[in-house]
Formats: C-alpha cells, sequence, structure tokens
C-alpha cells in the first residue's frame, strides 16, 4: 500500500513527486524502462518552467549551468532574407539537456522512489468501507494498491487509455531532434538560429561551449527512419539540402546516439477541455493528459507547470486532514483537472497553429494568414503564455514530514 503512485519516470513525474515530497508526501514512480528515459537529447524551457522549477526548489542546479538566450534570427531558406528576433528581458528561455533535467529532479528523491523496468498490466480501482483505492498490477506480478493514481507515462499513456481520453492524433508532421558536438568548440553566440521553408522549419541554439541542440520538423508522415546514420543521411540529402551550410555543418557534427526521429502527436483540444482527465482517485499529467506539437516549445514547460498545481491540491488536502484521505482525493484531483484543462487545451491548439502557419505553403492566402493573422495577433497571444505563474507549493509541518513515510 502506497500513499501516491506515479506512473513514469519523465519530466512529469519526476517533478510531481518532488512536488509531494515537499509537503511530505512519498510517491512510488513506476518506469517501464530500466533507466531514466532521456529521449528528446534536450529541450527549451520558458519563464513558466523556471517559475515551476522555483517552486520545486531545483532551478539553481540548472541555471548555474545553462545561460539565457537572448535572441538570434529567422533565416528565410528560398530568398536568404534574414529576420533578427530578440527576446525581452523577462522572457529570456534557457536550452537544457533533458538528462540534466531529470537527474537535477531525481536528485530530490530517496534513493527507492524509482521502481525501474515496472511495467503495468491493469488499472483497476478498488472501493472498501467508501474509500477508494487505485490499484496496478505489474507484469513481474506485483499488485500496488494507492490512494491516488497519477500517470505520468507520456504520449501513449496507459492510465489516459483507462480514464478514457481519446489516442493522440497525428499533426501531419515529424520532427528530427539531436546534440550536435564539437570538442574544439562551436564558436557561436548564445542565439537561436532558425531556418523556415515551405514544409519545413529548423534551427539550432548552444547548450554549452561545445553542444548544440538542434532540430527540423517537416510536413511528413508516421513511417520514418529510427536508424541515426539514415536519419542524418535523410536530412543532410533531401530534407536540409538546400538549407544554408551553416546548418548543414551542425548537423554533420550530430551525436548519432541522441538522434531521433518521431510523429508529432497532439491531444484533440476538445477532449482536453470535456474529456476525462481524472476519475475518482486517478488523473495524468505531462504528455500523458496534453500532448502536444513541439511549435511552441511548451510541452516540457507545461508538464513542469502540471507538477507544481497537481502537488498543491493534494498536498493542501494532506495538510487539511494531516494524511491523505482517500475519500478526498476525487475533489483535489477534480479542482487540478478543472484548472488545468483551459490552458492545455489552448497551447495545444496554439502550438499546432503555430507550426502549421510557419510551415505553411507560399501562396497569398498563406502569406496573409502568416503575417497578418499568425504574426500580427495570434503569436503575442500565445507568446504571453510563457509568463504564466503556477504558483507555489504549501509548506508542510515538522510532524507531517516526519510522517511522510507512514501509510494507513
Amino acid at each position: 500500500m502506497e500513499d501516491a503512485v506515479i506512473v513514469g519516470a519523465g519530466i512529469a513525474g519526476l517533478a510531481t513527486a518532488v512536488a509531494l515530497k515537499r509537503v511530505g508526501i512519498r510517491a512510488l514512480v513506476l518506469e517501464r524502462s530500466d533507466t531514466l528515459r532521456t529521449t528528446g537529447a534536450a529541450l527549451t524551457l520558458f519563464p513558466n518552467a523556471w517559475l515551476a522549477l522555483d517552486a520545486l526548489g531545483v532551478s539553481h542546479k540548472l541555471t548555474s549551468l545553462y545561460s539565457p538566450i537572448s535572441g538570434g534570427s529567422v533565416t528565410k531558406v528560398d530568398t536568404g532574407a534574414v529576420q533578427e528576433i530578440s527576446f525581452a528581458a523577462n522572457i529570456e528561455p534557457r536550452s537544457v539537456h533533458r538528462r540534466a533535467l531529470l537527474e537535477a529532479l531525481a536528485q530530490e528523491l530517496p534513493p527507492d522512489s524509482v521502481k525501474f523496468s515496472a511495467k503495468i498490466t491493469t488499472i483497476d480501482v478498488q472501493e472498501q468501507n467508501g474509500a477508494s483505492s487505485a490499484v496496478v498490477c505489474l507484469e513481474d506480478g506485483t499488485t500496488i494498491k494507492s490512494k491516488v493514481l497519477i500517470g505520468c507515462d507520456g504520449v501513449h499513456s496507459v492510465v489516459a487509455k483507462w480514464l478514457g481520453l481519446s489516442e493522440p492524433i497525428h499533426s501531419g508532421r515529424s520532427a528530427v531532434r539531436g546534440l550536435a558536438v564539437y570538442p574544439q568548440g562551436h564558436g557561436f553566440k548564445q542565439e537561436v538560429n532558425q531556418f523556415v521553408d515551405v514544409g519545413k522549419r529548423a534551427g539550432f541554439v548552444p547548450l554549452n561551449d561545445k553542444e548544440l541542440y538542434w532540430f527540423l520538423s517537416c510536413n511528413e508522415g508516421k513511417d520514418v527512419p529510427k536508424d541515426p546514420e539514415v536519419i542524418q543521411k535523410e536530412i543532410i540529402e533531401k530534407y536540409a539540402v538546400k538549407f544554408p551550410s551553416l546548418y548543414l555543418d551542425v548537423v554533420r557534427h550530430a551525436d548519432l546516439s541522441s538522434l531521433t526521429w518521431a510523429p508529432l502527436m497532439l491531444r484533440n483540444p476538445l477532449d482536453m477541455i470535456f474529456g476525462n482527465v481524472n476519475k475518482r482517485n486517478v488523473t495524468v499529467a505531462g504528455d500523458a493528459m496534453h500532448p502536444m506539437t513541439s511549435d511552441l516549445g511548451q510541452g516540457g514547460c507545461l508538464a513542469l507547470e502540471d507538477a507544481v498545481v497537481l502537488g498543491r491540491h493534494i498536498s493542501n488536502s494532506f495538510i487539511k486532514n494531516g494524511r491523505l484521505v482517500p475519500e478526498e482525493m476525487a475533489r483535489a484531483l477534480d479542482a487540478y483537472g478543472k484548472e488545468r484543462r483551459w490552458r492545455a487545451a489552448w497551447l495545444i491548439t496554439g502550438s499546432y497553429l503555430s507550426g502549421w502557419f510557419q510551415q505553411g505553403g507560399s501562396n497569398w492566402l498563406m502569406k496573409f494568414l502568416r503575417d497578418v493573422v499568425f504574426y500580427g495577433f495570434l503569436f503575442r497571444k500565445l507568446s504571453s503564455a510563457v509568463l504564466y505563474d503556477c504558483g507555489t507549493l504549501p509548506a508542510a509541518s515538522g510532524d507531517q514530514l516526519h510522517s511522510s513515510n507512514k501509510t494507513d
């Protein structure tokens, strides 16, 4: 019997475990892989993510390693025209290694918090004396009961499926992501360089003086190569063949072990608004709740927000009652769902439209929609989303922290 069980040791899962620990709630994290998942190589975190990391007490571990991005440029591949961009001082993002973020979160947890190679076979909810217990059965025969079950198990979440959320839909686009390594130093400024062509968008940004994070998204279907050498060759000889030599050189310096090419999936925004993001004492967070395309760089940011908001609602109930009361969990999770639904639906929609407008055609209608509708109106609205403050976590008393490992 556990107080809380979290499925998935990704960003959302580990961050939620840290949020609960802050108030004295021990969570067991079940991870199907045999180690921390680092797919994605790196990600860019905007102010809303750093506010969440502040609340979790780990931002200082990363800000000392990664410098803010002050600006950069966008190059139109067909004309060579370059548009300079700059970030306001209160918006400057930082790009970080995914592994560094996961390790910073994992270090905040007790050593036995994550159970690796834990593959779930079934999920159920049992009622006893008016109280609900979430029950998960693992492939190795282990059965675990908990007062709250949180699915942070990615785009194809088994917990989301149990809740009745529809399967994520394919955006019609896919993305390659990876690291480029320059042992002698790359010499680039701390800026983002983007390249836009019809149906394609690419770019790179420094992580440190020897590594760059780079990407390319394109209008491709689900069937994309998996072999890293094939991926690199396809990008250089086909998808980015007309791109500036500056970008092609970055791709040639790719660390092949970091390369991934995956379809960009998203949750139907209406499913976010009207679907079951929580049911009794079960809920979801991160990509399990709101998979979205990467065009706004908000997937990881929202996952960190989720952790703080969910941690706050569960912790408030915990502090009020002095323990986790199973029958109170449904109310706490319902409040969490109501707080997150509309923001997630808005950013899923905005991210998809951002990619669609930027990678659309070059006819007069698309130019009008892109220049007038998107950049003239929608982009400013979406940009303000990165300043969102998800709030703080409540403080637990010494007695509550002392009893955090006890279960009823």
